[in-house]
């Protein structure tokens, strides 16, 4: 299991112990309190969204906003490549994804003042700048309280895990951490929903029936609890998952044929993109994949070229074009981003970059997003952005709107608290076809 710290303390692992859903302890039973969905926008372009976590902050300047004519301080040791977009280049190191930029835009005018981990993973991860009296909730859980799907799936999964909490909307709406990654060719199951053990479908009906009768004999003690109730009605639900074929089928990446699932490597993050796909097609409503190692203080461009970015490059290009292969990019709406960009200017002394939230980037496709452009500039010193800048808040209301999400609608909190999904942010026009 490989262990990310990064610079202000916080430890990021690919995946949790396995053994519960989160970092809660959820069972299936309680995890699935989240049936209950709204009202959307009719004819909303989006029915599902895949986050892509770039977990510790990714360079901009040595990926997708390369400054080739910029000083060497701030230009960096890579060279940059022509992509399927006349007149734009990334990174030599991104081959695939240059090839692919039909497929997505690159927003490069991003910034915000967030420097810390910590708080940056907040806000890019809820569209809302973080407060110390509120915990936002994250994409995924305003998903699973908005959008229905299938009821024996859940709404909102995180491969491997997420950052996304629940906030004041409550753990019922928390996702399912699938707390590893697929591997190339096996069969790939998620304990909580697939049998294991010699646990077998027929075991856990008898169990089921057993508690039916149980439930039965003392419905008198239970008839006045709507907790009881809604605790009996969610135990159905995750009966109905450990027994549904369709639940256990979604989340074995090997039933995919080797022509389709070949293009995505052997990765953890490729695997990763591979299960995403395949939970989409599912009916699954939001998934999250996190990406760590992006906190490249030292030794920056080996890391980029060696471990991170092939990766990425491979992963990520595939995810899109099995996505279109299948139909469903019109229909999914793509978010990458991490929690800031990182120093124009290098650390020379360390041979990295440093936090730095005035400029990053993120890239968004499918969903109505018109592929294929660039949307906003930073200086030629790539220090902040050239002319309009666009914040996170603007970003999240990108991906609720292209969903039918109305990012002004009010929740309340426990204490009666009136929130608006997103505060702040405006819908981007000029994004969607």
């Amino acid at each position: 299991m490989k262990t990310y710290r990064t610079c202000d303390g916080v430890v990021r692992r690919d995946f949790l112990k396995i053994g519960g859903l989160g970092a809660a302890g959820l069972t299936l039973g309680r995890f699935l309190q989240a049936a209950d969905a709204g009202a959307v926008r009719s004819g909303a372009p989006a029915k599902a969204a895949i986050f892509i976590n770039l977990q510790g902050g990714p360079s901009h300047v040595d990926t997708f906003d390369p400054k080739p004519q910029a000083p060497d301080e701030i230009r960096g040791e890579f060279s940059t490549i022509s992509t399927s977009v006349p007149g734009v280049e990334i990174s030599e190191h991104l081959p695939k994804l240059a090839a692919a930029l039909d497929k997505y835009t690159i927003v490069r005018n991003i910034s915000h003042t967030l420097a810390a981990h910590q708080l940056g993973t907040e806000y890019i991860n809820t569209g809302n700048r973080p407060l110390p009296s509120l915990e936002f909730p994250g994409y995924g859980a305003v998903v699973s309280k908005e959008l229905s799907g299938p009821a024996e799936l859940p709404s909102f999964v995180s491969i491997p895990n997420s950052a996304q909490r629940a906030g004041f909307l409550g753990v019922q709406y928390a996702p399912l951490h699938t707390n590893s990654t697929p591997q190339a060719g096996q069969p790939y199951s998620v304990r909580g929903i697939s049998l294991q053990n010699g646990v077998t479908v027929e075991s856990v009906e008898k169990r089921e029936n057993l508690r039916a009768r149980l439930d039965t004999a003392f419905a008198g003690f239970e008839q006045n609890s709507q907790l009881l109730q809604g605790l009996d009605r969610f135990s159905q639900q995750a009966y109905s998952m450990i027994t549904s074929t369709r639940a256990r089928e979604a989340f074995d990446v090997s039933r995919e044929s080797p022509a389709y699932s070949e293009k995505f490597g052997e990765t953890p993050f490729g695997q990763s993109c591979l299960l995403a796909s395949r939970l989409v097609e599912s009916g699954v409503r939001f998934i999250t994949i996190g990406n760590n190692g992006w906190d490249t203080h030292r030794d920056n461009w080996t890391r980029l070229k060696d471990t991170l970015l092939p990766p990425l490059d491979e992963g990520l290009s595939a995810l899109l074009t099995g996505l279109q292969e299948k139909g469903l990019l019109e229909s999914t709406i793509v978010f990458v981003s991490g929690e800031f960009g990182r120093t124009p200017k290098i650390n020379s002394n360390r041979g990295g970059r440093d936090h730095y939230p005035r400029a990053m980037f993120s890239l968004l496709a499918g969903g109505g997003v018109a592929g294929g452009r660039v949307i906003g500039a930073t200086t030629e010193d790539g220090s902040q952005p050239e002319g309009d800048s666009v914040s996170p808040d603007d970003v999240a209301a990108e991906i609720d709107h292209a969903l039918g999400i109305d990012h002004h609608k009010e929740y309340h909190t426990n204490t009666g608290r009136p929130v608006m999904i997103v505060r702040d942010g405006n819908v981007m026009s000029e994004l969607f076809v």
